[in-house]
């Protein structure tokens, strides 16, 4: 998977399936700063991806402050040829001041054993 630079930071495209219908996601945030994957509220509506009363609903804490998300079970999330099946996102309103879908974050990378290759700028799994 090509990692892009914007603003020096990294992005990728990740892709998520949620009762069978699959969205990709372009400006998304490859965060090792970040404990977990969070994804834009906004952005997933159109596969039907809301919160429900039974959602567990909490706060996560950040370099921008805090917010509240809720989580929710993908079928799977993938980016590039790491993906993982059964899968638990956070969605929360992402209100950072720029232009984000999401943000993958540790439990996703150690999950699929990602290696993050700066010099490069790629990200693929570790049994490449």
């Amino acid at each position: 998977m090509k990692i892009r630079l914007r603003d020096t930071l990294p992005y990728v495209t990740a892709s998520l399936t949620y009762q069978g219908q699959q969205l990709s996601f372009r400006n998304v945030l490859l965060d090792t700063g970040s404990a977990g994957v969070i994804f834009s509220t906004e952005r997933v509506l159109t596969i039907g991806l809301t919160y429900e009363p039974d959602d567990s609903v909490h706060r996560i804490r950040g370099v921008g402050g805090t917010e509240f998300v809720f989580t929710k079970r993908l079928d799977c999330l993938a980016v590039g040829e790491l993906q993982i099946n059964d899968f638990q996102i956070e969605v929360g309103a992402m209100d950072y001041g720029f232009d984000i879908d999401g943000i993958i974050g540790m439990d996703f990378l150690i999950q699929v054993g990602a290696i993050i290759d700066l010099a490069i700028l790629e990200m693929y799994p570790a049994s490449k």
